[in-house]
């Protein structure tokens, strides 16, 4: 770890981490991005115990399968940082540790090509200096094909498996672009490719922003390195309960106590796992010793509060942490999302929903069916946009009931 390190609270539109933490209104964030999208048992401890011991024991995944702890004090930032360089959770510099955004598929398999690449590609961010010019949300996903599958979530790159080699996807405006395929030896050198040709074009927040021309250029460096792309579908996504061999449990909200962190290791340990596998759906997946053993997890995981099944009404609804968590909200979003579930299943509301606090719309960029942004201790009720679409009309929060009766009509 650096020898020094300061907590960069005071700047704005970045992505935490550990050496560069992030001022909210429950104390500081930091966000603890895991090597090859998984931590280990032990980890998972470590975690819970720091989240209760120095911050408010409060825990959030993120949508690039990354860990947050929240409400930490400054005076406490030296020993969380000093903790998680012991576990080796702590990149050499804040630079380093912002570029390395690698996702990769849940339960791709220890010694698998999909985790060689993993950790070969986080080698070459630490090793390659040039890669810190990368904008900090320019981010890879490496999938290995299976029934939890992450190549339908947007990336800068996208690598899947398909049969012996990996796909080479790349973003634009119109979504994933697959450009062809090459031998899992050579993917590192098409990774660094992209990135380097991604860097001689003029400065852009993500590969998708680039104009024509420049989209080309950086397609012409790499397209010779590739071979004919075989024909693969992007099928998967979020899957709960049993699935090849492990088990996908959800947190509401993508938000977990350190105490229901501390439980579900023990939980794991007890099924037969070594490790929680992360997930762009706040989900985490653990590979379990038999159906028996997973079945009896996520029994212990229902108990606990975690979300075991598909059908599961909360998961229909994404929502920030809200006020008092974040100092840009004045409503309690979480706390109304619970309220907007239990009210969409008794209306019948089927449809997509997100709450916001803002209009940042931290919690989920695409856009949804009903969508509520606070405002001054009110809502502002949206239909089928983002948090910046037209706004219908306001409601408080004591009346969400009748934005059903909105929402039906058109």
């Amino acid at each position: 770890m650096a020898a020094a390190i300061e907590a960069r609270s005071d700047v704005k539109g970045w992505c935490p981490g550990v050496l560069r933490p992030m001022q909210s209104g429950d104390g500081l964030i930091v966000r603890v991005r895991p090597r090859t999208g998984v931590f280990s048992l032990d980890e998972a401890r470590a975690l819970a115990d720091l989240a209760e011991r120095l911050g408010n024991g409060h825990i959030d995944l993120t949508r690039r399968a990354n860990l947050q702890i929240r409400g930490l004090e400054e005076e406490a930032l030296a020993e969380l940082q000093a903790e998680l360089g012991r576990l080796g959770l702590v990149d050499s510099d804040a630079e380093t540790e912002a570029v390395r955004n690698v996702m990769v598929a849940p339960l791709a398999g220890v010694g698998s090509d999909v985790r060689r690449i993993a950790i070969a590609v986080e080698a070459l961010l630490a090793g390659d200096r040039r890669l810190l010019d990368l904008p900090t949300k320019f981010g890879l996903s490496i999938d290995d094909g299976g029934p939890v599958s992450i190549a339908g979530e947007r990336a800068d790159i996208c690598l899947r498996a398909v049969g012996k080699n990996f796909a080479v996807g790349l973003d634009t405006r119109e979504g994933t672009r697959w450009l062809g395929a090459c031998a899992p030896d050579a993917a590192v050198t098409v990774v660094s490719t992209v990135m380097h040709a991604f860097l001689d074009c003029a400065p852009h927040r993500r590969l998708r922003d680039l104009a024509g021309v420049d989209q080309a250029r950086v397609q012409a460096a790499v397209s010779p390195l590739l071979s004919k792309l075989p024909s693969f579908e992007t099928t998967g996504g979020r899957v709960l309960g049993l699935v090849q061999g492990g088990a996908g449990i959800a947190a509401p909200f993508g938000r977990l106590e350190a105490i229901q962190l501390h439980r579900l290791a023990d939980l794991a340990a007890t099924a037969g796992a070594r490790e929680l596998r992360l997930s762009p759906w706040r989900t985490l997946y653990m590979a379990v010793r038999d159906d028996a053993a997973g079945r009896a997890l996520l029994d212990g995981a229902e108990t606990i509060g975690l979300i075991v099944r598909d059908d599961d009404p909360i998961l229909r609804i994404e929502a920030c942490p809200g006020a008092p968590d974040c100092t840009s909200s004045s409503v309690d979003a979480r706390g109304d999302a619970r309220r907007m579930a239990r009210l969409a299943s008794a209306k019948g509301f089927t449809g997509s929903i997100h709450v916001s606090g803002c209009a940042k719309g931290c919690a989920r960029s695409a856009p949804s069916d009903l969508v509520l942004v606070g405002n001054a201790g009110r809502y502002q009720v949206i239909r089928h946009a983002t948090t910046r679409g037209p706004v219908e009309r306001l409601v408080d929060a004591d009346d969400l009931e009748s934005i059903f009766s909105e929402a039906f009509c058109g």
